[in-house]
């Protein structure tokens, strides 16, 4: 079971702004009405309806119920530019020939455009699922693709696998067709969710998922569920943001200069890795990091992002940590940098600062666990114009460490003076009485 706690949440919203405000830096196009429409980004939802999901263990209902009430809120959550299909495995055979039941797959509703008659008829077709047969994940994916790309526009495309076990149709490896999906170059990727969190169903999802760039979640609530099916469609409907991969050093001098983007690496365990940002005067860092756990770990873990100078001297830092059991963990910074200052607005930015960010974790597993590649590492960066507005704490220098410590030194100052001034006014009354 996940371990989720809000300050990771936090975190992943602070990465989640960071990649918004990535994709819409660009220059903006003027909407003259002379551009073409750009084509709708397809989504399928791949929902396992085997025998297997009748089991009574998401909030004291079958998972089938689970995922039919997720269903019913993300089709009403749908934005109406993306079109969207469902397809299922193993809904209508119960029988005991495998070869029948590997072939067990149906477009339940068609990928296109919904509007509320679409609505309608997608949770009717839903609620009509019954759990039945086998988990033919391989040759559903293959089909799911066929849906998907059945045109050449360029346009977004997304598989939404829901599943609670592994599949029973080898050898037709689901991850293998996963990587054959990915070869093909038709920027499709699959999002993978897991209903139950055992290791050999983790192990198949996250590799379907890791095959096609795509990203593997562990779910024991139906908010969960439908939370996170929400976010991967919207996130269908929005630019692509390609991350870039990044290498980072021992050592801040060698480090790689990162500009505003998204960048990946891998990281050993409990590594210390460096890169570089040029943060202009007048800018604002905005920085976040997500470490992933791939493989079974230790329960006690942490990460660590530090902005530091080159000479070594932090300037403030962000942190996360976990007792629990979790597939990402996450954190944030921001550090601004006040304008020059020349007041002659062509120059109000001055040279830039180098900022030398500082990615560590404490991860840990047991000695039987691979260590090797290191961890997934996700870094997201951006620079902003930095904030003038007063009650911004980070651009005040309040969130800096330092200023916060000697605030809370001349706070602690003062209040011992009132205290001991009322404390002297009493003893004199009392000897005075």
């Amino acid at each position: 079971m996940i371990t989720r706690q809000r300050p990771a949440a936090r975190a992943l919203a602070l990465l989640a702004a960071l990649t918004a405000g990535l994709v819409t830096a660009g220059p903006a196009v003027a909407d003259d009405g002379d551009e073409p429409a750009q084509p709708s980004p397809k989504v399928e939802l791949v929902l396992d309806v085997s025998g297997s999901m009748r089991a009574r263990d998401i909030d004291g209902k079958s998972r089938m119920a689970a995922a039919k009430q997720a269903f019913n809120e993300v089709l009403d959550a749908t934005p109406d530019e993306v079109a969207l299909g469902i397809r299922t495995l193993g809904a209508n055979y119960r029988g005991d020939d495998r070869r029948t039941g590997c072939k067990d797959t149906e477009l339940l509703y068609p990928v296109e455009r919904l509007d509320e008659s679409g609505r309608t008829d997608a949770k009717t077709a839903v609620a009509t699922l019954a759990p039945t047969g086998w988990t033919p994940i391989g040759p559903t994916l293959l089909k799911a693709a066929e849906d998907l790309t059945d045109d050449t526009a360029e346009r977004s495309r997304r598989i939404v696998l829901i599943s609670d076990g592994e599949d029973t149709c080898q050898p037709l490896d689901p991850c293998v067709v996963a990587r054959e999906i990915s070869a093909k170059g038709i920027h499709l990727t699959i999002d993978t969710l897991g209903l139950v969190p055992d290791a050999k169903t983790r192990e198949q999802l996250s590799c379907i998922a890791e095959a096609t760039g795509g990203t593997y979640t562990s779910v024991r609530h139906t908010d969960e569920l439908a939370g996170r099916v929400k976010q991967l469609v919207d996130r269908a409907a929005d630019p692509v943001v390609t991350p870039v991969e990044a290498k980072g050093t021992a050592r801040c001098a060698d480090a790689p200069e990162l500009k505003s983007g998204l960048y990946t690496d891998r990281e050993k365990f409990g590594e210390h890795r460096w890169y570089r940002v040029a943060v202009p005067a007048g800018k604002e860092l905005r920085a976040s990091v997500s470490v992933s756990a791939d493989r079974a770990v230790d329960p006690d873990y942490g990460v660590l992002l530090r902005a530091e100078t080159p000479g070594g001297r932090e300037i403030v830092r962000g942190q996360e940590s976990g007792d629990g059991r979790t597939d990402v963990i996450s954190t944030g910074l921001r550090h601004p940098t006040p304008e020059a200052e020349d007041e002659d607005e062509d120059d109000k930015y001055g040279a830039p600062e180098t900022v030398c960010l500082r990615v560590s974790n404490s991860f840990s597993a047991p000695a039987s666990v691979k260590k090797a590649p290191g961890l997934p590492v996700e870094l997201a960066v951006d620079l902003v114009d930095s904030s003038d507005e007063a009650s911004d704490v980070a651009s005040f220098g309040l969130g800096h460490g330092w200023w916060l410590l000697g605030l809370l030194v001349l706070v602690g100052f003062l209040a011992g003076l009132v205290w001991g001034w009322l404390s002297r006014w009493r003893l004199a009354v009392w000897r005075t009485n």
